[in-house]
């Protein structure tokens, strides 16, 4: 691990103040950071004003439903509006025909390196008819590159707990085998119970201390009921700050005053809400949740699957994706866009050592832009991403440069 362990220069980097500083890294950790010398040093690498921000969280994806480098599948339409059900049997018969998990989820893993993540909170399949396979596989690749990107599991009951008989065994056994989080769906469509759904979703992260992520697709004054039992069980257990509910649709139609009473809800209460900004779909209204001192985060959720055929892996692209449907324009508005893919989604997952300060990961990404503003209106594609202060990947593609330890891990 010596590559990990030398001390390495960086000259010239714009920091997202606006100021231009020379940065240290030892031991995988900033070091040092002192205004600019524009003195040159042996070996250092001169960034020449780049915009270096911490690398991108990718808070919400799926490494096992990926067709990302596969064939290409056409979208199938359900036959009535939205319905998980049919797009959950979709997905099934899709999957039957993919390429080996492993190699489709290395190629979702370093499209989303490229681009500059560098950790990620993936959703693993869990139920009756995949039993524990997904979740192993994804873990084996989860360990293939662990030196590469920080991975967080969540066993994922993609057809339900109560609906799927034995799903809530699996799911216990998801967590033994190394899942971080226990997952949840839509547990009064769904399973058209939400108490006994959360009684195991709740009652295994209590019994393996594992942080919660449930998928919530229900809309409206449903969706709103199932966050407020969802709340009042994290603060009965006492998991403030644990738990995340992904998507929330249901936030995005209601009322403006139902919305503000549900926001400091969910703000007391230290759950978390992460939203990709589909195209079809309401969405949780980001200002107005960040207002309520909500920490909103994102993720791109599906890259060419059964859901969707969109994604690109791009976290950066994804904050310009926010912060246009949401309507942000002015530059703090910019800015907390760019949080959204940043530094709220490292509080969501509890990313130790996350930013660009001393004692920090040296885990970044240096881009052509002025400033933030910019890299989210413009989303530049020349990019060099830096993992423990080492070049793992420029424009877009994994290189593995300066450590070797870095090497594209063989997974066939």
């Amino acid at each position: 691990m010596d590559c990990i362990l030398n001390q390495t220069h960086f000259l010239n980097a714009r920091l997202a103040d606006g100021t231009v500083a020379d940065l240290t890294v030892a031991g995988g950790r900033f070091s040092a950071i002192a205004p600019a010398g524009n003195a040159a040093r042996s070996g250092a690498v001169d960034l020449a004003g780049r915009l270096v921000l911490p690398a991108f969280v990718e808070g919400h994806i799926h490494l096992d439903t990926s067709f990302y480098g596969d064939a290409w599948r056409p979208h199938v339409p359900c036959a009535n509006g939205f319905d998980v059900r049919e797009r959950v049997a979709f997905q099934m018969r899709n999957l039957e025909q993919a390429a080996p998990m492993a190699e489709r989820a290395k190629n979702q893993l370093e499209l989303c390196v490229g681009h500059g993540s560098l950790a990620m909170r993936s959703h693993v399949m869990v139920d009756a008819a995949v039993g524990l396979k997904h979740v192993e596989t994804i873990l084996a690749v989860r360990e293939k590159y662990r030196d590469l990107i920080d991975i967080q599991l969540v066993a994922f009951p993609q057809s339900g707990i109560l609906s799927s008989p034995g799903t809530a065994e699996l799911l216990d056994e998801a967590l033994k085998l190394g899942c971080d989080l226990i997952g949840g769906l839509d547990p009064a469509s769904f399973d058209r119970d939400v108490k006994g759904h959360l009684d195991v979703v709740f009652g295994l992260a209590e019994k393996h201390d594992a942080g919660v992520d449930i998928h919530l697709h229900d809309r409206g004054t449903l969706g709103l009921f199932e966050i407020e039992e969802i709340v009042a069980r994290t603060t009965a257990s006492g998991m403030q700050g644990k738990v995340v509910v992904s998507h929330a649709y249901g936030l995005g139609d209601i009322s403006a005053d139902a919305l503000a009473g549900a926001g400091e809800r969910i703000a007391a209460a230290g759950v978390a809400i992460m939203t990709n900004a589909p195209g079809d779909h309401p969405f949780p209204p980001v200002a107005a949740l960040r207002k309520a001192g909500v920490t909103v985060f994102a993720g791109s959720d599906n890259i060419r699957d059964s859901w969707w055929p969109y994604g690109d892996g791009d976290m950066l692209n994804r904050a310009n994706m926010i912060g246009y449907r949401s309507g942000f324009y002015e530059d703090w508005e910019l800015e907390a866009a760019y949080d959204v893919v940043s530094h709220a989604g490292a509080r969501a997952l509890g990313l130790e050592g996350y930013g660009i300060a001393v004692g920090a990961k040296a885990d970044f990404v240096a881009l052509k832009a002025e400033h933030v503003p910019e890299a989210v209106v413009a989303v530049p594609t020349e990019r060099t991403v830096y993992r423990a202060g080492r070049e793992v990947a420029r424009g877009g593609k994994v290189s593995f440069l300066g450590c070797p330890i870095y090497r594209s891990p063989d997974i066939a």
